[in-house]
């Protein structure tokens, strides 16, 4: 599935007073190897992303974390470039 800007990351926290250190969520399948690459998030500058941003990819069928990234360049007036991020594995041993 390719990225759709009817479904962009959600802003969840921002810093006060900072143009950077926004949290974001991102509610997709597509696998880290797409969402990574340099452009898949097409309108990062017009969302209001940052250097330094970090952004967490739910997987929307089992509705857990999947992948952290952290924003590493946003083109003036356009996409977001994520690091290759990182999976995040969730354990319940309760």
């Amino acid at each position: 599935m390719a990225y759709v800007t009817t479904n962009p990351p959600a802003l969840v926290s921002s810093q006060l007073g900072s143009t950077s250190g926004k949290f974001w969520v991102y509610d997709s399948t597509d696998a880290a190897t797409v969402v990574r690459v340099s452009g898949y998030i097409t309108d990062g500058s017009a969302l209001g992303m940052a250097i330094g941003d970090v952004v967490d990819q739910i997987d929307s069928v089992g509705g857990t974390v999947a992948h952290r990234y952290v924003v590493v360049s946003v083109a003036a007036g356009g996409a977001a470039d994520l690091s290759d991020g990182t999976a995040l594995v969730v354990t319940d041993t309760d």
